[in-house]
This record gives C-alpha cells, structure tokens and sequence, in this order.
C-alpha cells in the first residue's frame, strides 16, 4: 500500500472513538491496544483484494446495500458482496501476522477482525468513489 498511514487514519475516523472502544472491548485491551491493531490490520486486509474488485464494487452500488459501517453500535450496516467474501478469507492469516505482532491470542484478533472488515470496506469504497482508489 503506497499510503498506508493515510488509509489507516481513514480506517480510525470511519471506526470513529465509540467503534474504536468498542473494538477494544472485543479485543479485551483498552483503545490504544485497539488502535494499534487497527494499524497493524488495514492496510493488509486491503491489501488481499484484487485491484480491480473495489472499482467493480463501487461501480455497482446497487448490487450491495452499503448504507455505512460495521454493525458496532449504531453506526450502520455492510453488505460488501464480493469484497466481503475476499476479506473474510483474507482474516485468518491477516488475524495471525498481527497477533504476532501485538501478542494479542489469535482467535481475539480474529473476532477483532470481524468487527473491522466492514468499517475497511467502507473506506476502500469511499475511496474508489471518490476516485482515490483503495490504496
């Protein structure tokens, strides 16, 4: 990813504090744990789509109800269609490496992950839309 750090705040500002907290909670560590594996997570789950699959997606907004993000709280729902397929496979060895890198147990991370696919779609849609593209 040639911008990570900007696609990784993208990522923090579309989890928001309250989404943000409420990762840390699944992740059972406080927001800064959160935010690090919020870092450590974007950018390679981004990086397992195929380039063109985030323009097919936005291209075709009618084929899936992007209304906003993850179901964390109120902030919204994802379908995602082909991305999410791509992302949820993308999970396990995403979830592994920042593990790894965090000392977070896997199977946190893992269900930490669930919770931030969504949230990553819509900033790599957003970003196709507005022309940015996903990375």
């Amino acid at each position: 990813m040639s911008d990570d750090s900007s696609f990784e705040q993208d990522v923090l500002t579309e989890l928001g504090d309250d989404g943000l907290r409420q990762l840390a909670q699944q992740l059972g560590t406080d927001p800064a744990g959160a935010q690090q594996v919020v870092e450590s997570a974007a950018s390679g789950l981004a990086d397992e789509l195929p380039p063109d699959a985030v323009a097919s997606e936005a291209a075709a907004p009618e084929d899936r109800p992007l209304e906003g993000v993850a179901t964390l709280g109120g902030l919204g729902a994802v379908g995602g269609g082909l991305m999410a397929g791509v992302l949820a496979k993308a999970t396990k060895p995403v979830a592994t490496a920042v593990a790894k890198k965090t000392g977070l147990p896997v199977a946190t991370v893992t269900r930490g992950l669930e919770l931030l696919v969504p949230v990553v779609l819509a900033v790599l849609s957003k970003r196709a839309a507005g022309g940015k593209g996903p990375k």
